[in-house]
């Protein structure tokens, strides 16, 4: 089940109603789980369920369920089995013939989706943690940049600086979203070029702290097409129709007549009036 990625007031009314079923609730750390559950006035027991012992851990739970308990299972924060623990203890109870059942609710993924505005997005890739070793994170860098779609990375504050050096390195021009700590306390949310993040995190020390969650703008069609040069023809054409047209008839006239396509001269129009409106 989902539970509070930070405020926690983010739990959901039937993450509460379910937890209070339960016969036993299995989590990341008993820690973790035992304030929430404190917190709710509930008290429950606690099954360790971590990356370290996942398999040993499911098949315990396996068999409590043969026996007809009701287990819970919550990750340290957010929604189970997304770049956190969950997913082999999932797989044993569906292999084992019993139900399993999603509690939506918070997600940092989503909710950094969400506020990031990325309206060229068809979707999105979710990449999580990159790899910690230096090739093979290297590798899946640069895959993140060249990709054209919208791109979804955890990191860490020890990092974060190394990973916004790196982007704006292999995609300067790409927007980021940077989310910092989302629903807690000292919440940022940011979005610039990727070449200006590392300058912006050097600017206060406190923005290299907390848990993040960066959304890698999908490149957009019409800068991609913006930065490619316009046919001769359609160049030739587009200025005067500009000077004696209103900008949507000229761009349309110069399309027909060239047989360039229309976004990508309708993209060279604005700069063209742009530049004339500087001057």
């Amino acid at each position: 089940m989902a539970t509070p990625i930070g405020n926690l007031a983010d739990i959901t009314l039937r993450a509460v109603y379910v937890l209070g079923l339960v016969d036993a609730v299995a989590c990341e750390d008993t820690r973790v789980t035992g304030q929430l559950l404190r917190h709710l006035g509930l008290d429950k027991p606690l099954l360790a369920l971590h990356q370290h012992n996942e398999q040993a851990a499911a098949r315990g739970i396996v068999e409590r369920l043969a026996q007809g308990q009701r287990v819970a299972y919550a990750s340290d924060a957010g929604t189970p089995a997304i770049s956190d623990p969950g997913a082999a203890l999932v797989a044993a109870v569906a292999a084992a013939g019993h139900r399993v059942m999603p509690i939506p609710g918070a997600s940092s993924a989503v909710a950094a989706l969400s506020a990031a505005g990325d309206a060229q997005a068809r979707g999105f890739a979710f990449i999580g943690f990159l790899p910690g070793k230096g090739g093979e994170r290297r590798a899946a860098l640069q895959a993140a940049a060249a990709a054209p779609g919208c791109q979804l990375l955890f990191e860490a504050p020890h990092r974060i600086e190394a990973l916004a050096a790196a982007l704006a390195g292999a995609a300067p021009v790409r927007r980021v979203t940077l989310c910092r700590e989302l629903t807690k306390q000292f919440e940022t949310i940011a979005t610039m070029a990727a070449a200006e993040l590392p300058g912006w995190l050097a600017a206060d020390a406190h923005r290299c702290r907390g848990e993040f969650v960066l959304v890698l703008h999908a490149r957009p069609d019409a800068a991609a097409a913006a930065d490619a040069p316009l046919p001769a023809e359609a160049e030739r054409l587009l200025g005067p129709l500009l000077r004696e047209l209103p900008l949507k008839q000229a761009v349309a006239l110069a399309a027909e007549l060239s047989g360039a396509p229309r976004n990508a001269i309708y993209q060279r129009a604005l700069a063209l009036k742009h530049d004339a409106g500087d001057a």
